[in-house]
């Protein structure tokens, strides 16, 4: 067994002097290996924890860089840090905060790679935001016999729980596809650059989850096993839900094409052909020279009335799912012009419309408001 240091015994010695917890336990955790797939709003605070507290071993992917917009959320990085790969600079700020540990980076997390780094883990922390690598990682960690705690944050609400945790009877706990047998529709569910999330909030939940990685890793309290906590930052309210027992683990058998079964290569060939072959845009500069002109056009905002208050080119504002009921409102005498921040919204609105309306005069805005912030003002308020 492992020994401490007389600087590792000072640094851990509110653990070591906690009745409950003590020597032995700092020690499992000196020995114990994490694995932090994600650094953003979820994965800062449990890698910082961790590392504080004493993991032996932190294994940390994520193939992003760090952006302004993360700094409202991603406490592990600075203004110094933006444009840098979030993995390794996640990387240096642990060594510094803890030079006993050690840190290993991962550029992401595949189908091809998962199984050979995963298995080099005691605990995997999901702290990801897409349903592709949740679903990547829970089947890999189903296939490896590893626990995976699970985290997902949106607008003021948090989810946590424990999957694939063996208990004292040698028995494992439900999974993430016990839950969600099914990803939902790729277009169905709005994620946090779309929906907005309070910055305290992954704080709250990543935390949690280094929380359970520790009484996993000690054998302290309960886990969150079979159950899903849920988590209101308004009402301050926490409820914890059962999660059905549909023996998913055992129609696992190998690890697939997780953009494929979450819809997302479909989506991707659909732009390549329908967007690219079917679907009219106009770049940021057309606009500016229609706008400069005073051509007569419809400029259409699908946004949500509050994305419009922070940032607007003084469009008509029909929020995406208001056009359904305000289709008589969008031109078919003139050249009509859909936007949004980067082009998607407006864009699956435009082919909706072309399909189930047969309009002819639409064109999508190229990159939304970010490209009108890069290439056009700079001093566009973007979010």
């Amino acid at each position: 067994m492992s020994k401490l240091s007389s600087e590792e015994a000072k640094r851990y010695s509110r653990h070591l002097v906690l009745k409950e917890f003590g020597l032995d336990n700092q020690i499992k955790l000196k020995e114990s290996k994490v694995l932090i797939v994600g650094a953003g709003g979820l994965g800062s605070p449990a890698l910082l924890y961790l590392a504080a507290a004493g993991v032996g071993t932190i294994g940390v992917a994520d193939h992003d860089s760090i952006d302004l917009s993360n700094l409202q959320r991603q406490v592990l990085f600075s203004v110094h840090d933006i444009g840098k790969n979030k993995a390794s600079v996640a990387t240096e700020k642990l060594m510094a905060l803890n030079p006993n540990i050690q840190v290993h980076s991962y550029p992401g997390i595949t189908s091809a790679n998962a199984l050979g780094i995963l298995k080099n883990y005691d605990v995997v922390i999901d702290a990801t935001d897409n349903f592709p690598t949740r679903y990547l990682l829970n089947d890999a960690c189903v296939l490896l016999q590893k626990p995976l705690i699970y985290g997902s944050i949106l607008k003021f609400e948090g989810q946590i729980s424990v999957f694939n945790s063996r208990d004292r009877s040698g028995s494992f706990s439900s999974n993430y596809r016990d839950l969600f047998p099914e990803p939902p529709s790729p277009d169905s569910v709005q994620n946090c650059e779309q929906a907005g999330v309070i910055g305290v909030l992954p704080g709250v939940i990543g935390t949690l989850q280094a929380n359970e990685a520790i009484k996993l890793i000690t054998g302290l309290g309960e886990p969150l096993r079979d159950n899903l906590l849920i988590f209101d930052s308004l009402s301050l309210e926490f409820d914890i839900i059962a999660i059905p027992n549909r023996n998913a683990a055992a129609k696992i058998k190998s690890l697939i094409d997780y953009e494929d079964f979450c819809g997302i290569s479909a989506g991707k060939n659909k732009s390549l052909t329908d967007k690219t072959i079917s679907m009219k845009e106009v770049t940021v500069q057309e606009l500016k020279k229609l706008m400069d002109s005073k051509a007569d056009f419809q400029l259409i905002d699908v946004r949500e009335p509050h994305e419009y208050d922070i940032c607007n080119l003084d469009g008509e504002l029909i929020p995406m799912s208001d056009i359904p009921s305000n289709v008589d409102k969008i031109s078919k005498d003139k050249q009509v012009i859909l936007h949004c921040r980067s082009g998607k919204r407006s864009g699956d609105m435009l082919l909706w419309l072309e399909k189930n309306h047969g309009f002819k005069n639409l064109y999508n805005l190229k990159g939304g408001i970010l490209a009108w912030a890069r290439d056009i003002d700079p001093e566009f308020p973007t979010y």
